[in-house]
């Protein structure tokens, strides 16, 4: 490995060890090898040190941060520790193809822009069916808060963007760093205030490059509801998205995280506030009243009848396990 990698690694954990040595070890395994693996440790956490330890190579180095404060301050923090030009994230419950961060710097390399933001597709795993997302990428001059949010159909996946699919230089991770205290929608909120920034261009890979593991069992943030919290960020963040897509995020991601509740203001509420700031279309409406309509088990199992494959093989490229002493 040359003494100074390219690409730097970064990966929050907390209290995972087995999650934590695999992400690791997908990383490790990338056919570019020029890289470093930074793993963040979000606070105290003796079992998962011990476990990075028996990692036998020399890329990996072990931050562990005093206190807990969650990943986006974890990223943050490995993004000024990084020494290649470009960042990687990597969340410790998901995986990389082995080929991943060679496709991305390959797209990077073709860039005219300052600052090329690379992002893939990815596999969503689920405990009923594998699916492939998102399922379109962005169309020339596309506003990209409306590739992000604006549906063409009933279930989310068209547009999408995820931490683990994400390579970007590190002087602008570090010039925007993520939202220290944003449990959800951390990539949707960096992504929309990065690509703000002159001489940024996102691109995207083609073939899905990530696993993404959505085990319903476990604890993640992404299952996470604080629909207050949201709210809050949401009407903070109204500059960042053109009207059309600031109604269709209202009607969909935050219809879903109220609608556990199942309080009719917050159905309402919602209803005035796309009115109000954003301009909804017929689809965003019929969205809103499905998620309502339905519960969130029987909207997940249909959605993976429609957009999932039945059968879960292991990729062909699947990462090695990793080394250990």
């Amino acid at each position: 490995m040359s003494a100074e990698p390219d690409v730097s690694v970064v990966i929050p954990t907390c209290n995972r060890p087995e999650l934590a040595v695999r992400a690791v070890g997908s990383a490790l395994a990338q056919t570019h090898d020029r890289l470093e693996v930074i793993v963040v440790v979000d606070g105290p956490d003796e079992d998962t040190v011990a476990a990075l330890g028996r990692i036998a190579d020399s890329r990996l180095r072990v931050e562990v941060l005093p206190e807990r404060r969650k990943a986006p301050h974890a990223r943050n923090v490995g993004a000024q520790q990084a020494r290649g030009r470009f960042v990687a994230l990597l969340d410790d419950d998901d995986e990389w193809l082995p080929n991943k961060l060679e496709v991305q710097l390959k797209l990077a390399g073709g860039s005219n822009a300052d600052y090329p933001v690379v992002a893939t597709r990815l596999i969503n795993r689920t405990p009923r069916a594998d699916s492939i997302m998102p399922r379109r990428l962005p169309a020339a001059g596309e506003p990209l808060s409306e590739y992000f949010t604006v549906r063409r159909g009933l279930f989310y996946g068209d547009g999408f963007i995820q931490t683990s699919t994400i390579m970007a230089p590190a002087e602008l991770l570090r010039r925007v760093p993520f939202t220290v205290g944003l449990r959800r929608q951390q990539e949707l909120d960096w992504a929309l205030r990065a690509v703000r920034e002159d001489g940024v261009e996102l691109l995207y890979a083609e073939e899905p490059l990530v696993l993404w593991h959505q085990d319903e069992d476990r604890e993640r943030i992404s299952l996470q509801n604080p629909y207050e919290e949201q709210l809050e960020w949401l009407r903070g963040s109204r500059a960042l998205f053109t009207e059309r897509a600031y109604a269709a995020f209202t009607l969909s991601v935050m219809s879903s995280m109220a609608a556990p509740g199942r309080q009719g203001r917050h159905f309402r509420e919602l209803l005035a506030e796309a009115r109000a700031h954003g301009r909804p279309g017929a689809l965003d409406y019929l969205t809103h009243l499905q998620i309502w309509a339905l519960p969130p088990a029987v909207r997940a199992r249909v959605r993976d009848l429609l957009v999932g494959r039945r059968s879960q093989p292991a990729p062909a490229t699947a990462p090695e396990p990793v080394d250990v002493a």
